[in-house]
This record gives structure tokens, C-alpha cells and sequence, in this order.
């Protein structure tokens, strides 16, 4: 072999070997190695199997045209799918969803990105179903109430801004959504700011609420959108770590709120936890939360009142 044949060897090898190299231009915001949280300890990379729908599909929504009240929906970084925001089932007939789920991590809630505040309708919904707009609520008494919140995705402002489609609206009462429910947000970024992380669903069921203490709703925007008669949440709080699955037991806390979507609610979110039977019994029909973990898991978790 010549030595110049060999030097053409040697560059083709290190072409090869660059080439293949990982792109760290992006980064999945729920596996941010190296964070330091409020505690002084940094965070942990969580696993690139933890995701949005980690704990399950509560009412095995699918992404199928012909299931309009239960379509899944699955927000995530376009340029790079392993990040998703959150995971929502929609329901047309209601013109809002059903529920929506996702991770919180330090990276999520500690960002510089600045709220959007661009509500928008989400082009992904089927063209012949009714798309909420960023008027729909114009007018009702209601607050587009966020069920994933603008300030659980502050990591980069994609993130943000993919709170404010209108498929992550509820018509919710101003009282609920901005003393109350609001509580229990900047309760849950908080002890993510301690060192844990988040496993959230929230939703709404029934139909009727207040924006006064006297004005009951039960439709708004000419009929196409449903007042829900509550909101419920659901919080899986775990230590900073990977293989998240397999780390939450029954030991593990769990939060639990069910409201009513009135505007005479109480300022404390606390005095609104339940268990999640009780939140799955009020909803009723095929709902199954926490259903990726074990049964003896889910028997344990689903029968806690958190007293924290």
C-alpha cells in the first residue's frame, strides 16, 4: 500500500467516524444531564422510555379517525420526536379533551422561555371537526384554562407555545383557574424545584359550571364547546432518577384533586384531594389511571388520600 493510498484511508476513517457522531444540538428536555436543583444536587437523566404516556393511556385513546370522542393526540419537539410535551385524548363532540398527560422535570420548569400567549387552534385535528380558536371563549365568563400549564414548559419556546393550542383548553371558571388550580401548579413546580419529578394527568367530566356564583353554563361558543362540571388532576411525585416505571411503589406519593368548575371554590387546592378511585368512579365508563403499573401498585396508589 502507497502512502499516499494510506492517507486517503486514514481521512475516509475519520470522515466515517464524525459523521456517525451524536448531534448534541438537541437535547430531549426530559434527559438534561447535569441541572442543579434548588436542593444542590444535580438531576439524574431520566430514560428515554420515560414519555408523556409512561403510566399509561387512561381511556386507550387512538390516533383513528372514527373514534372522535377519544382521539388521541401527542404533542412533541418536530425536529426531534423523543421529546414530547404532552399526550391528550380529544373529544369532538365536547370541543375540548378529555384528559391530558405529561413529565415534568427540572429543565421543564427552570428555562428562561417566556410565555407565549399565542392560543391558537391545533391544525392536527381531523378538517372536518370543530377547531377551538383563540376567540372561541370570547365572551363566555370562562378562562381558557390551560390542563398542561404554560409554566411546566419553559425549557424552549416550542415547548411553551404548544400549551397554547386550544386543544389544551377547558371553559374554566376565572376563581378555579386563577387562585385555586393555579395553587396546585406552583405546588407541583415546587417540588419538582426540589429534586423530583412528575407524572401529571389532568381532565374534566360532566357538564355545567359557574363563572359567577350564579351564571350556570353548560354550553358556550353557539353550542360547539361543553362547560365541564369538573376538573381533576392527578400528580405521581418521584424522586430525580432513570427507569422511572420501575421506581414509583406504593410508598410513592400521589396527588389527588377533583373540583368543581364553580367560581365559589375554596383558595386552597388541599381541601379538594381525593383518592384516584374516587376520581375514577365519578367519571365513570372506561377510564383506567396508573394502568402500566402493577396491580398491587395501583391497588396501594389508587386508594391514597395525600395528607402532605
Amino acid at each position: 500500500m502507497t502512502n499516499r493510498f494510506k492517507t486517503v484511508v486514514s481521512i475516509l476513517f475519520l470522515i466515517s467516524i464524525f459523521s456517525c457522531a451524536k448531534d448534541t444540538s438537541l437535547v430531549d428536555s426530559t434527559n438534561v444531564p447535569g441541572v442543579i436543583a434548588n436542593n444542590g444536587n444535580p438531576t439524574i437523566p431520566t430514560s428515554n422510555l420515560d414519555s408523556s404516556l409512561l403510566l399509561g393511556n387512561p381511556t386507550n385513546a387512538v390516533t383513528d379517525e372514527s373514534d372522535s370522542l377519544n382521539y388521541l393526540l401527542q404533542e412533541k419537539n418536530i425536529t426531534n420526536n423523543n421529546e414530547s410535551y404532552y399526550a391528550l385524548s380529544y373529544n369532538s363532540q365536547l370541543g375540548h379533551a378529555n384528559w391530558v398527560s405529561w413529565h415534568v422535570t427540572y429543565s421543564d420548569v427552570s428555562g428562561s422561555t417566556t410565555r407565549q400567549d399565542n392560543f391558537r387552534e391545533n391544525t392536527n385535528l381531523p378538517f372536518q371537526w370543530f377547531r377551538a380558536t383563540d376567540v372561541s371563549y370570547n365572551g363566555s365568563g370562562f378562562d381558557r384554562g390551560h390542563l398542561c400549564p404554560s409554566a411546566d414548559r419553559l425549557a424552549s419556546i416550542e415547548s411553551n407555545s404548544a400549551t397554547f393550542l386550544m386543544t389544551n383548553m377547558v371553559p374554566q371558571a376565572p376563581r378555579n383557574n386563577q387562585i385555586t388550580w393555579a395553587g396546585l401548579e406552583d405546588s407541583c413546580r415546587k417540588l419538582v424545584q426540589a429534586g423530583n419529578e412528575l407524572y401529571i394527568i389532568a381532565g374534566v367530566y360532566g357538564e355545567g359550571g359557574s363563572y359567577t356564583t350564579s351564571n350556570f353554563t353548560t354550553k358556550i361558543c353557539n353550542g360547539k364547546i361543553s362547560v365541564p362540571a369538573y376538573l381533576w388532576k392527578v400528580v405521581v411525585v418521584i424522586p430525580n432518577a432513570g427507569n422511572d416505571l420501575s421506581r414509583i411503589n406504593e410508598n410513592s406519593r400521589i396527588i389527588a384533586i377533583n373540583i368543581p368548575n364553580t367560581n365559589d371554590v375554596d383558595n386552597n387546592w388541599k381541601n379538594y384531594r381525593v383518592s384516584v378511585n374516587q376520581i375514577e368512579n365519578a367519571i365513570g365508563g372506561n377510564i383506567s389511571l396508573l394502568s402500566k403499573l402493577s396491580n398491587a401498585i395501583q391497588i396501594a396508589l389508587k386508594s391514597k388520600v395525600d395528607n402532605l
